[in-house]
């Protein structure tokens, strides 16, 4: 659980800017990458990682610009990394203007259940870097380079020199 705010802004702005430099990598025609037809393609994982930050937060009682659009993610890479930017940006900036330390630790109803505050920044981070890894092996599917996040990516290791794992 988080328990201090600037503690959250910290981490969350440190893997939000993973996420979008995973984001900036899309392109339009990888949108529609499966791994199979019934699961969700990258382009709405995405959608879902962009529109999720307002979704949740919202029911903490956090105030902020909802993204535009429904659930069916564009077909244009480039807004759906635009609206991730804008709503990771916002939800930063929301929670350090509307909340104290003490509210991370009051309830909300989420999804049914009674959440601390605190909790729900936690599972907002896990949801995203648990979502951010599916999109990262549709994106080795779909041929597009994908960024290091926690260290060297194959391709960074084989450019350093370094003998690759298989």
């Amino acid at each position: 659980m988080i328990k201090m705010i600037e503690d959250f802004a910290t981490e969350y702005a440190r893997e939000a800017q993973g996420t979008q430099r995973v984001m900036d990598v899309l392109t339009d025609a990888s949108l529609a990458q499966k791994i199979t037809p019934e699961l969700r393609s990258l382009g709405q994982i995405a959608w879902h990682i962009a529109t999720t930050v307002h979704e949740m937060l919202s029911r903490t009682g956090l105030t902020f610009a909802a993204p535009e659009g429904e659930e069916l993610a564009p077909a244009s890479a480039q807004t759906i990394a635009d609206t991730y930017r804008t709503s990771a940006a916002a939800a930063i900036e929301a929670i350090q203007s509307q909340w104290t330390d003490a509210k991370l630790f009051e309830t909300s109803d989420m999804y049914g259940d009674q959440w601390p505050n605190g909790l729900t920044l936690r599972v907002l981070i896990s949801h995203e870097i648990h979502h951010r890894g599916e999109m990262i092996v549709l994106m080795r599917q779909a041929g597009l380079r994908v960024p290091d996040l926690y260290g060297p990516t194959r391709e960074s290791w084989v450019e350093m020199g370094m003998q690759p794992f298989v």
